[in-house]
C-alpha cells in the first residue's frame, strides 16, 4: 500500500504551540491517527484540526504566495519571520504587525520613510509604511478619503503603530519642518499621557479609542488634522488591580515635575494618595533617571522592588516630553499650570476620607480630621470655599416645586459614608473626563485647517478584552470591536464577494460567520442590554439584580447569551445567575459582571456637586463644566443622557466615517503574556489571527484579487507613457493588449465588466514592469504593436475562414434541397404510374401466351389459318390494352378487369385448340395445356404474396411508431421521476450543508471559547480547573458491525480474509467511505487552490472530474450521513432511479450468495497538466480511462495516455490512487457508450502489462475475482 499523503509533513493542531508538525499513519471515519514528529508520539485528531505542510521551509512577505493557504502555514510563516526579527506580514493588502517588546534599528528611521515613499503595496518587504503610502496613493488616485484601522488585544502594538503610520504621512507628505506636522506628531505623548496606563498585559495601554484625521489639499498635501476620542476609562481614575497604574500623567506629575510645581501643587510619592496607592506606585524609569529621584519622590514600592522598565517608557523623561509636547500646541505657561493643578486637585480630592457624624440625626457622615488638609488643599486648587466643598460632599440637594414658587424648595439630604465616597469619586471622574476632553480640544485647535478636500484616518482602539472580572468598561469596549468585526467582514468578505458576482468573475462564496446577532443582542431597541439598562437607571431604585434579570428573561434563548455558569472558567462559573451574563463575542464567549452596569452607565453629577463646580473662582475648572439651560437641567432622571447612549451614538458616527472611506486593516498581535522579546507562543498568537478574521480572508485569498482598477483609469495612469497609435485605443483593449505583451500569467489577472482584478502582489510587479527604463518601454510597446497586429491578423483569418464555411454550408444546403425536391418528384410520380406500370408488365406478359399459342397453332396441320384468326385477334386486342394503358389514363380497376377478360379469352381459345387437337397428339397438348395453367396460378400466386408482403409492412411500421412514442412516454415519464429524485437529493444535501455549518459554527465557538478561557487560566495560574474541550457532532445510527475503531489496515485485512459475506460489505463500505473523506481533505487542501502557486498536485486525479461532478460531495464531517448511507441504503447519492435500482440489486446478489456482477467501463480522460497546455505549442493529448467494478467497488483501473506508459491500478495496492466512489455514484452505467465488453477491457490489460503487475502484487490483492483471474491466465 502506497504511504498515506506521499508520507508529506502535515500540520496538527496543539492548545500550546498552535500547529505541530506530524505525518498521516491510519485514517479513520472522521479523524486521522498522526505520528508527530518532534516527540515521536502518536495522536487522534479531527480532520478540521490537520492542514498540509509546505514542503519546503521558507517564509514569504506575503502569505498568499505560500502553496498551501491555511491557518497552519499563516502561523509558521509569521512564526519564521518574527524569529528573523521581521515583524511584518502581509495577507493580501492587510498587514500583520507583530510586537517585538524590542528596539529593531532601522526599522523607523528616516532613510526607511522615503524608501517607502510612493512604492506601490508588494514591492518592498512588509511595513506599516507601505499602508499609509498605500492609503494616501489610494486617496489621491480615486480621490477618496481613506481610513486605516489598527486594531488588536491589549499590548499587541496598536497604538505605536499608529504613532508610525502619523508620522510617515506628516513627514512624507507635509511641508518639511511644518508646524502643523509637528503639532500632529507631538499630539501623540500629551495624549498618551492623560490616556494610558499600565496594565496587566500591557505597559503603555490606550484606555481610550482614538481617532486621527490627517487632512489633505487639492494638492494633496497635509494642512491639518482633527482628533475624536471615544469611551475614556473612568473607573481607573479612581481604583486599579494590584499589578495595575492610573493614568500616566499622575505618576509622571510626582516623578518629573519641577521641585517648584511639586511643592505648590503639594505633591508627593504615589503612594501617599488614596487613588494610585491601591494598584502599583512603581515608576518607570532607566539606570541614570532613577538616580535623579528624591526620597520624597519614592514610594515603598519603588524602593523595595525598584524602578518599572520599559524602553519606550520613563516617568521623568516622558513628562518632559509631554510638557515640551503641550509648548507645541501652543499652550501657555499659565495653561499648562492650570491642567497640572487639576491634575494634583484629583488626587488631593480622592484623600478625603468620611466617617460617621454621631451628632446628624439623618444617619449623616463627615469628613474625618485627618484628611481636612486634603479637603482644604483640593478647596483651593478649585477655586472653591471649603466649607461650600465639604457640604456638597456630605449633602445632596433636592429641589421640590410649588405652586406658589416657580422656584421650589431647597432640601439638603445628609449622605452616608460610602455616598458621600460615591459622591468624591464621581467628582473626580467629571473633572478629569472634563480634563481630557480639553485636551483633545487644546490639540485639534492647534491643528486647525481650512482647505482640505480629503483625509486619511488613522482608527487606534482598544481591542477585545476578557479579564476574570469584566465590567461596564469592557462591555462597551467588546461592543464596538464586535462593530469593527462585522464591518471588517463586510468591506473584505461580503462587500468582496459581491463586487466579484457583479463584475461576473464566477469565484465561489466563502462561508464566514456573521455577528448581527450579537450586535442585535447589544443594541436591538427594547431588548437590546443597553436599552434595559437605560430603562433600568431610570426606575426609582434600580438594581443590578433586576436589570441582569431582565437581560436573562427578554432575550431567553437568544444563541449568544447564557448564564455566568456556563462559562468555561471557575472563577465565573461560581456567580449567580442575577449577577452577570454571558455573550459569545466573535472571540469567545465572555461574562460579564452587572454589580456596577448602573452607576457606570450614569454620566452626571447630583446636583449640589455640579452647581458648586459651576460657581467655583477657578476660570480653568469653571469653563470645563458650562452651564446648561435650566430646561435641561431640570428635565430629571427619565431624560438623562447615559454613558452607553453617548457611546453608541459616537461609534454610529464613527462607523459612518468608516463607510464612507477606502479602508486599509492593520491586525496587531501580541506574541506571548509575558511581554517579553523572542518569545512566540504559537496557541494564543493563533487565537488572535482567528479572532481578527485572517482565517476567512486565506480562504477568500485562495480565489480573490484584492487589487483592481478600473480599465479607464488603468488607461489614464499609462497613457502618458505610450504613443499616439496605442493610446488611441479604447480603454478594454489597451489592457487587454498590455497584459498579453507583458507575457502575464491567466492566473495573475482576471477581467470582469468594469475592472481589471490583480492577485496578491501582481498588480505592483505591473506597476513596476510600466514604469521601468524607457529602453524597457520601448520594448514593450513593440510587443504591444506585435500583439495587436497578430490580433488584427488572426481575426482576419477566422473572418474569410468563416465566410468560407458559410458558403460551403449554403452550397451544400441548396444541394440538399435540390435532392429533396427530386425525391419528391419521384413519390408524387410513382404514386400516380404505379398502377398503369404494373398493369402494363402484367398485360405484356400475356404476349407470351398469345406467341405460345402461336406456336401450337402452328403444329397443327389442319385448318391452321382459320385457327390462327382467333389468335391473332387475342394478340390485337392485348396490343391495344397496352396501348391504351400507355395513352389513356385508365385505372387500376380497368386494367385488372381488361386483364381479367383477356386472361378468359385466352383460357377460352386454349379450350377451343383442345378440342381442335384432340384428335391430334391429344396426350402432349394436355400436358403442354397443365403447363400454361401451372404458370398462370403461380402468376396469380405471386401476385398475392406481393399483394400480402405490402400488408405487412405496413403493419410493421405502424407498429414501430406505436413502439417509438411509448419509448417515448416512458422516457418522459422517468426523466421526471429522474428530476423529482434530484431535487429531493439537493433538498436534503442543502438541508445537511446547513446542519454542518451550524456544527461547524459552534465547534468554533466552543474552541475559541476554550482558547479564551485557557489564556485567563494562563494569567491567572488556573488552568487546572478547564473542562475538556467538547465537539458537537452529529449522531451516529448505530450498525451491526461497529467498525469505526478499527485501523486503514485492518478493514483492509478483513476485505482480503473474511468469508462473512455481511462483514465483507460492511468492510467495504467503511472502506471507501474513509477514503471519501480522506479524499475530500486532500482537496480541501490542496496547493492548487492557491492560482499563483504552481500545483504539482494537479496531476494527482485519481479519475476524470466528471465522474466526482456527479457525485455528492463528501464533507469531512459528514460522519453521520455517510454511517447512515453504510446501514440503510436507500439509493445512490446523485444517482437516478435506475442506478438505485441498479444498486438494490447488487445487495440482493450479494445477500444471497450469487457471484458478484463484473462490469467494465471506458471513458476519456485529459490529465489536468496536459488539459492546460498553450493549444498553439502543443495539441491537447486525449487519453483513456478504464475501469472494471467488481460488484460496487472498482477493482482494477488503468489509464493510457499518448506517449506516455500506462498506469495500471489494483484494488488492495493502490487504493489511495483508484477512484473511491462506488458504481452507482460515478454515473458511468447511464453514460452512453461507457461500458464496454470484458474481452476488450482485458485485451487493453494484458497488452500493457496487466499479468505481470498482479503477479508481482498477488498477496495484496484485496478483490477476490481478481486473484481468480490471474489463476485463469496462468
Amino acid at each position: 500500500m502506497s504511504a498515506l499523503n506521499g508520507n508529506k509533513p502535515i500540520w496538527v493542531r496543539d492548545n500550546e504551540h498552535g500547529f505541530l508538525l506530524g505525518k498521516i499513519s491510519d485514517i479513520g471515519s472522521d479523524s486521522l491517527t498522526v505520528q508527530l514528529v518532534d516527540t515521536r508520539k502518536t495522536t487522534v485528531i479531527p480532520y478540521d484540526s490537520v492542514y498540509q505542510a509546505e514542503e519546503y521551509d521558507k517564509d514569504v512577505d506575503d502569505n498568499c504566495a505560500l502553496m498551501y493557504l491555511n491557518e497552519a502555514t499563516l502561523l509558521n510563516n509569521v512564526r519564521r519571520r518574527y524569529k528573523k526579527d521581521f515583524i511584518y506580514t502581509y495577507v493580501a493588502n492587510i498587514l500583520i504587525a507583530i510586537n517585538p517588546y524590542k528596539e529593531l534599528p532601522g526599522l523607523y528611521s528616516n532613510d526607511t520613510i522615503k524608501r517607502y515613499n510612493g512604492k506601490s503595496l508588494g514591492t518592498m518587504p512588509p511595513h506599516v509604511y507601505a499602508i499609509g503610502d498605500k492609503a494616501y496613493r489610494d486617496m489621491r488616485t480615486v480621490k477618496k478619503s481613506q481610513s486605516i484601522i489598527v486594531s488588536g488585544e491589549s499590548g499587541a502594538g496598536k497604538t505605536e503603530s499608529a504613532k508610525y503610520v502619523l508620522q510617515f504621512l506628516t513627514e512624507s507628505y507635509g511641508a518639511q519642518n511644518g508646524q502643523i506636522e509637528d503639532r500632529i506628531n507631538k499630539s501623540n505623548p500629551l495624549l498618551e499621557a492623560f490616556g494610558n496606563a499600565k496594565t496587566t498585559r500591557n505597559n503603555n495601554s490606550s484606555r481610550f479609542g482614538k481617532f486621527i484625521e490627517v487632512h489633505f489639499n487639492e494638492k494633496n498635501h497635509v494642512v491639518g488634522g482633527y482628533i475624536s476620542h471615544y469611551l475614556l476609562e473612568k473607573s481607573r481614575i479612581c481604583v486599579q488591580s494590584k499589578d495595575e497604574r492610573n493614568y500616566h500623567i499622575f505618576y509622571r506629575l510626582c516623578a518629573g515635575a519641577p521641585e517648584n510645581i511639586r511643592s505648590s501643587l503639594r505633591l508627593t510619592s504615589p503612594d501617599s494618595f488614596h487613588y494610585l496607592n491601591r494598584g502599583c506606585t512603581q515608576y518607570f524609569c532607566n539606570n541614570q533617571t532613577e538616580k535623579t529621584l528624591s526620597k520624597q519622590r519614592r514610594s515603598q514600592d519603588f524602593i523595595s522592588k525598584g524602578a518599572l522598565r520599559d524602553p519606550q517608557l520613563d516617568d521623568v523623561n516622558d513628562f518632559n516630553e509631554c510638557d515640551q509636547s503641550m509648548t507645541q500646541m501652543g499652550l501657555t505657561e499659565q495653561e499648562k499650570l492650570n491642567i497640572y493643578s487639576t491634575v494634583a486637585a484629583v488626587l488631593h480630592l480622592g484623600n478625603i476620607n468620611f466617617e460617621d457624624d454621631p451628632e446628624s440625626t439623618k444617619g449623616g457622615c463627615k469628613v474625618t480630621r485627618t484628611t481636612e488638609q486634603s479637603l482644604t488643599i483640593t478647596g483651593e486648587m478649585l477655586g472653591l470655599d471649603q466649607r461650600d466643598l465639604r457640604n456638597a460632599l456630605i449633602t445632596r440637594i433636592l429641589m421640590t416645586k410649588t405652586t406658589s414658587s416657580s422656584k421650589g424648595t431647597v432640601i439638603p439630604v445628609p449622605l452616608k459614608v460610602h455616598e458621600a465616597q460615591n459622591a468624591r469619586d464621581a467628582l473626580a471622574k467629571a473633572i478629569y473626563v472634563r480634563l481630557f476632553d480639553q485636551i483633545v480640544s487644546f490639540v485639534n485647535k492647534s491643528i486647525p485647517f481650512s482647505s482640505s478636500t480629503s483625509y486619511i484616518g488613522i482608527l487606534d482602539i482598544a481591542g477585545f478584552e476578557y479579564f476574570p472580572v469584566n465590567s461596564f468598561e469592557q462591555f462597551c469596549i467588546n461592543y464596538c470591536n464586535e462593530k469593527l468585526q462585522q464591518f471588517f467582514n463586510e468591506r473584505i468578505l461580503k462587500e468582496e464577494q459581491l463586487l466579484y458576482d457583479k463584475e461576473g468573475l464566477g469565484l465561489k462564496k466563502i462561508n464566514y460567520i456573521d455577528n448581527q446577532d450579537c450586535i442585535d443582542l447589544i443594541e436591538a431597541k427594547t431588548t437590546g442590554c443597553f436599552d434595559l439598562l437605560d430603562e433600568e437607571s431610570k426606575l426609582p431604585t434600580p438594581r443590578p439584580e433586576h436589570f441582569t434579570m431582565e437581560v436573562h428573561n427578554r432575550n431567553k434563548g437568544h444563541p449568544r447569551l447564557d448564564f455566568p455558569r456556563k462559562s468555561k472558567l471557575r472563577v465565573s462559573r461560581e456567580a449567580r445567575d442575577d449577577e452577570g451574563f454571558l455573550i459569545q463575542h466573535f472571540a469567545g464567549g465572555v461574562v460579564y459582571s452587572t454589580a456596577q452596569f448602573i452607576e457606570k452607565n450614569n454620566d452626571s453629577l447630583h446636583a449640589s456637586l455640579l452647581i458648586l463646580i459651576q460657581e467655583c473662582k477657578n476660570t480653568f475648572i469653571k469653563n470645563l463644566f458650562p452651564k446648561i439651560p435650566e430646561r435641561e437641567q431640570s428635565a430629571g432622571r427619565l431624560n438623562f443622557l447615559s454613558v452607553g447612549s453617548k457611546f453608541r451614538s459616537q461609534l454610529a458616527d464613527l462607523m459612518n466615517k468608516l463607510r464612507s472611506t477606502g479602508i486599509s486593516f492593520i491586525r496587531c498581535i501580541k506574541p506571548n503574556l509575558r511581554m517579553v522579546p523572542n518569545l512566540f507562543e504559537g496557541g494564543q498568537i493563533l487565537s488572535q489571527l482567528q479572532c481578527s478574521g485572517m482565517v476567512s480572508v486565506l480562504d477568500l485569498m485562495q480565489q480573490g484579487f484584492p487589487s483592481r482598477t478600473p480599465f479607464a483609469e488603468l488607461y489614464a495612469m499609462y497613457k502618458s507613457y505610450l504613443p499616439k497609435e496605442l493610446a488611441r485605443l479604447d480603454p478594454r483593449l489597451f489592457c487587454k493588449a498590455l497584459f498579453k505583451a507583458l507575457n502575464l500569467r491567466d492566473t495573475d489577472f482576471k477581467f470582469g465588466l468594469t475592472k481589471v482584478f490583480f492577485r496578491p502582489g501582481k498588480f505592483a510587479e505591473f506597476d513596476e514592469i510600466m514604469k521601468s527604463d524607457p529602453k524597457n518601454l520601448a520594448i514593450l510597446i513593440a510587443k504591444v504593436k506585435k500583439w495587436l497586429l497578430w490580433t488584427r491578423w488572426k481575426k482576419a483569418q477566422w473572418c474569410v475562414l468563416a465566410v468560407i464555411k458559410l458558403k460551403n454550408k449554403i452550397l451544400y444546403r441548396r444541394q440538399c434541397l435540390i435532392d429533396i425536391q427530386s425525391h419528391v418528384r419521384m413519390r408524387l410520380v410513382y404514386k400516380r404510374y404505379a398502377p398503369r406500370i404494373r398493369g402494363l408488365v402484367k398485360v405484356k406478359a400475356l404476349h407470351e401466351q398469345v406467341a405460345d399459342m402461336e406456336k401450337i397453332v402452328g403444329q397443327m396441320k389442319i385448318n391452321k389459318e382459320l385457327v390462327l384468326k382467333p389468335v391473332k385477334q387475342l394478340s390485337q386486342r392485348i396490343d391495344q390494352l397496352i396501348n391504351e394503358i400507355k395513352n389513356t389514363s385508365i385505372t387500376g380497376a380497368q386494367i385488372d378487369n381488361a386483364y381479367s377478360d383477356l386472361v378468359t379469352s385466352i383460357d377460352r381459345e386454349f379450350r377451343r385448340l383442345k378440342q381442335v387437337l384432340a384428335e391430334q397428339e391429344i396426350k402432349e397438348e394436355e400436358e403442354r395445356l397443365k403447363k400454361i395453367q401451372t404458370e398462370l396460378e403461380s402468376e396469380k400466386k405471386k401476385k398475392i404474396a406481393e399483394e400480402k408482403r405490402v400488408e405487412e409492412e405496413k403493419e410493421e411500421s405502424r407498429q414501430r411508431v406505436a413502439i417509438a412514442q411509448r419509448q417515448k412516454e416512458e422516457e418522459q415519464f422517468k426523466g421526471k421521476l429522474a428530476a423529482e429524485e434530484t431535487k429531493r437529493q439537493k433538498e436534503r444535501q442543502a438541508k445537511e450543508s446547513d446542519e454542518e455549518a451550524r456544527l461547524a459554527e459552534m465547534n468554533e465557538r466552543e474552541r475559541r471559547d476554550y482558547d479564551l478561557a485557557r489564556r485567563l487560566a494562563l494569567e491567572t495560574g488556573g488552568e487546572a480547573d478547564l473542562p475538556h474541550l467538547q465537539r458537537t457532532r452529529r449522531p451516529i445510527v448505530t450498525s451491526k458491525y461497529d467498525l469505526s475503531k478499527h485501523t486503514y489496515a485492518q478493514l483492509r485485512d478483513f476485505i482480503n480474509t473474511s468469508c462473512d459475506m455481511e462483514l465483507l460489505e460492511a468492510c467495504k463500505e467503511e472502506f471507501h467511505r474513509r477514503l471519501k473523506v480522506y479524499h475530500a481533505w486532500k482537496s480541501k487542501n490542496r496547493k492548487g487552490k492557491n492560482p499563483s502557486a504552481v500545483d504539482d498536485d494537479a496531476d494527482d486525479e485519481r479519475a476524470p472530474k466528471d465522474l466526482f461532478a456527479n457525485c455528492v460531495p463528501t464533507s469531512t464531517t459528514s460522519v453521520a450521513s455517510a454511517s447512515t448511507t453504510a446501514t440503510r441504503r436507500p439509493g445512490p447519492v446523485g444517482g437516478t432511479p435506475a442506478a438505485a435500482a441498479a444498486t438494490g440489486a447488487n445487495q440482493k446478489k450479494v445477500g444471497s450468495g450469487k457471484a458478484p456482477e463484473q462490469r467494465y467501463f471506458r471513458i476519456p480522460f485529459i490529465r489536468p497538466n496536459d488539459q492546460n497546455r498553450d493549444s498553439n505549442n502543443e495539441q491537447k493529448k486525449k487519453g483513456w480511462w478504464y475501469a472494471h467494478f467488481d460488484d460496487r467497488w472498482i477493482a482494477r483501473q488503468m489509464e493510457i495516455h499518448p506517449n506516455k506508459e500506462a498506469v495500471l491500478l489494483v484494488a488492495g495496492v493502490d487504493d489511495m490512487n483508484m477512484c473511491e466512489l462506488g458504481l452507482d455514484e460515478t454515473g458511468l452505467t447511464s453514460k452512453k457508450g461507457a461500458e464496454i465488453l470484458e474481452s476488450d477491457f482485458e485485451q487493453e490489460w494484458l497488452k500493457h502489462g496487466g499479468q505481470k503487475y498482479l503477479k508481482s502484487n498477488f498477496s495484496q490483492i484485496s478483490s477476490k475475482y481478481v486473484v481468480q483471474l490471474l489463476q485463469n491466465y496462468k
